[in-house]
């Protein structure tokens, strides 16, 4: 059973439709990177997909036990995180705020996980350093590290990658793809399609609708794939 099956979803925004009828699933161990040009609907099925906003029509359904509070997401960054004044400790940890419901206090499980997935984002020389004072690259290991804390199953980020230099660029694709390979769901919303192909296993690329859905092969051999890719892509 998929983990996530989008059956002719139709989603508004500001009263336009951003999402027309729109079927594709996503299925245990995928690495799927949603593209498309500005305004295709990227970001709104993102938010469709965590029940942050409903849809107008069709349905969103979660198989294999998933629910929404299982899910880790990197939104895109806005300069009001970015100056966040908490610790690197206290981001983190705070990825475990679903679990702990309505408890004053995190249990020595939650933080235990923490410390596992700062580890695992190897972030701990850095670990008591104010997060606004860390470089864009460094951010996004903390945000992927709390995101983690939510989730062993599925991550969905927004655009992860803007604004960081091409060195950070590669180590966040490189930790993502480890992430994927060690069992973690992975659907990225991304502008950039080369990378994408690169990357991931599968792409959906939005028009509103659904202009293409299935590998990262078949994307690059597709018209619609050279087109975007500008030909220069031979899978």
């Amino acid at each position: 059973m998929a983990l996530i099956s989008c059956k002719d979803l139709t989603m508004r925004y500001e009263n336009q439709v951003a999402v027309d009828h729109v079927t594709f699933q996503i299925q245990e161990g995928d690495y799927l990177c949603i593209v498309g040009e500005n305004g295709s609907g990227k970001s709104t099925l993102l938010k469709g997909l965590l029940g942050l906003l409903h849809p107008a029509s069709g349905s969103i359904t979660y198989g294999d036990g998933l629910k929404r509070n299982m899910i880790g997401y990197l939104p895109q960054q806005t300069v009001v995180q970015k100056d966040f004044p908490a610790s690197v400790w206290e981001v983190v940890l705070s990825g475990c705020l679903n679990r702990r419901g309505l408890r004053p206090f995190y249990s020595p499980a939650e933080r235990q996980r923490a410390r596992e997935n700062i580890v695992r984002m190897d972030i701990g020389a850095i670990v008591k350093s104010c997060y606004r004072d860390l470089s864009g690259g460094q951010q996004q290991r903390v945000l992927l590290a709390r995101a983690l804390c939510a989730t062993e199953k599925l991550l969905l980020l927004d655009e992860p990658v803007t604004g960081l230099d091409p060195v950070a660029t590669a180590e966040l694709y490189a930790l993502i793809r480890q992430l994927n390979r060690q069992g973690v769901t992975i659907v990225m919303v991304s502008h950039d399609i080369n990378c994408s192909v690169h990357n991931a296993g599968k792409i959906l690329h939005m028009g509103t609708g659904v202009q293409f859905f299935g590998s990262s092969e078949d994307y690059c051999r597709s018209p619609l794939g050279q087109r975007f890719l500008g030909g220069e892509h031979h899978g």
